[in-house]
């Protein structure tokens, strides 16, 4: 079960990005809400100059899924 509807949407790292920042806003305080933005705008950071077209589905594929255990903890 995804967090949020439209997880299966996700494509593109700016579409992961949006997504993974609208699931931080369901957390219910805010000092875990700004933990888990700032782990997502470093993690972008990080994998910006990602060009493998694999590799990048593979990140969508593990943030969508850790979001997921995250969510659900």
């Amino acid at each position: 079960m995804p967090p949020l509807p439209g997880a299966e949407l996700v494509q593109t790292p700016l579409q992961l990005y949006r997504y993974l920042l609208r699931c931080c806003r369901q957390l219910p305080e805010e000092n875990i809400r700004q933990h888990y933005r700032h782990t997502v705008r470093q993690s972008f950071r990080v994998h910006a100059d990602e060009d493998s077209p694999e590799r990048i589905q593979q990140i969508i594929k593990r943030a969508i899924e850790d979001a997921d255990w995250v969510m659900n903890k």
